[in-house]
């Protein structure tokens, strides 16, 4: 069995089961496996695959049939161009929350103190304090799991943030910050059963985003007031559609200067909020 056929064979599995980029993904996975680059391996039709490497490959693709997120097989995503580890304690990092991060940095470089609520993977809190080393960024979230993963993340990374434990604010009573940033489960909670099958397989708490999906929005509008400096900032991501009733409920709490910001696909997906 050479790399090329293994991919046909099991791009074929892949794309009857259904699975996007069927070719894409089978490469990835061999390329996991040998450390040889995806693309060199679509074109290899020479090299012989030993019984070790196919056993490891066959156990992959079997949890890719199952729709295991890919990210999960491999361990790893890329974001703001640093590679983090991921595995099914955390939400897998998006491409819309690189945008949401950047508008933060932007905000962060003229500023001290930032955190980063219901932190996953501390893939915006971690690519915060990369960017702006000069901050103190802080990190919370309710699961251990995923504060685990941030932890490993940072130090893998190099960067300096102080974790916290609890849900919500209650994990940093009596501390103001510059900048508080979330990007929290806003799905509701119908709709987290009729996900994609790879999203169904990501942690249901960074999901699922109460009855209408405001849940967390609620809360954060009500709480962050006491938790922000003077002129401190709120940046929340959102679902396609909630960027009018988050703003809203931003502005119910007191924010004087909001904003709302399109994705790559021009979906306002972005709030940001002022004091």
């Amino acid at each position: 069995m050479n790399p090329q056929i293994l991919i046909r064979e099991t791009a074929a599995l892949f794309h009857e089961a259904g699975i996007p980029d069927p070719a894409w993904d089978s490469a990835l996975l061999l390329a996991h496996i040998t450390g040889r680059p995806a693309l060199n391996l679509r074109l290899d039709m020479d090299t012989p695959l030993d019984n070790a490497t196919l056993a490891r490959f066959y156990a992959l693709r079997d949890q890719r049939l199952r729709r295991v997120p890919l990210q999960y097989l491999l361990h790893e995503q890329s974001f703001m161009g640093h590679t983090f580890y991921v595995d099914d304690r955390v939400l897998i990092p998006r491409p819309e929350t690189e945008l949401l991060t950047e508008l933060a940095i932007a905000e962060l470089q003229q500023r001290s103190t930032a955190l980063d609520l219901c932190c996953g993977s501390g893939c915006i809190g971690i690519s915060m304090a990369l960017a702006v080393p000069s901050a103190e960024v802080h990190a919370v979230d309710l699961s251990t799991g995923a504060l685990e993963v941030t932890r490993r993340n940072a130090g893998a990374l190099g960067a300096k943030i102080t974790l916290h434990q609890g849900d919500l604010f209650a994990a940093v009573e009596g501390l103001r910050f510059d900048l508080i940033i979330s990007n929290p489960p806003y799905i509701p909670t119908e709709d987290c059963r009729v996900l994609q099958a790879e999203v169904m397989q990501e942690p249901d708490m960074a999901l699922d985003g109460g009855a209408d999906g405001y849940d967390f929005y609620r809360r954060i509008a009500q709480a962050a007031p006491a938790h922000l400096t003077g002129s401190g900032v709120v940046l929340l991501e959102v679902g396609y559609d909630q960027a009018e009733g988050v703003a809203d409920l931003m502005r119910s709490a007191g924010f004087r200067e909001i904003s709302i910001h399109n994705d790559l696909q021009g979906i306002p997906r972005m709030v940001v909020a002022h004091l």
